[in-house]
């Protein structure tokens, strides 16, 4: 065989490799309940306003600590390796992805839904157009 066509085959086999792999890493979200497994998981929920958050950007500036409820209503603290991000309070929806250990869960990614500023804008058309 020709040794462009070998070179061609390896590297098709490495890049379905490697997309297999990535594709299975995190591909829908889960519950609390869901991540007691130790897999890695997506877990979307809110945070939950009456619980402390700690975060001392001082002595540990890549932790923080809050609380957060999953689609399902359960209620399990989230330890982020990462700075607090900016609006955090503010925020509709948080997507965290991480691990559950000791009943902690430990994200190492976050994605979080802010309220639109043009909202309230949105709704004023809607309710000239209607």
């Amino acid at each position: 065989m020709n040794r462009n066509i070998i070179i061609s085959f390896i590297l098709i086999a490495v890049g379905v490799l490697v997309f297999s792999s990535v594709s299975k890493d995190v591909s829908t979200y889960a519950s609390f309940k869901d991540a007691e497994n130790g897999e890695r998981v997506k877990i979307v929920g809110q945070l939950s306003k009456d619980k402390p958050m700690e975060y001392d950007p001082q002595n540990k500036p890549n932790e923080f600590s809050f609380f957060m409820k999953d689609d399902k209503g359960v209620e399990t603290k989230v330890v982020l390796s990462k700075p607090k991000p900016q609006d955090f309070e503010m925020s509709e929806q948080i997507v965290v992805t991480g691990v559950l250990s000791d009943g902690v869960f430990e994200a190492n990614e976050i994605l979080m839904k802010c309220p639109s500023k043009y909202k309230d804008e949105e709704i004023a058309i809607r309710n000239q157009e209607g």
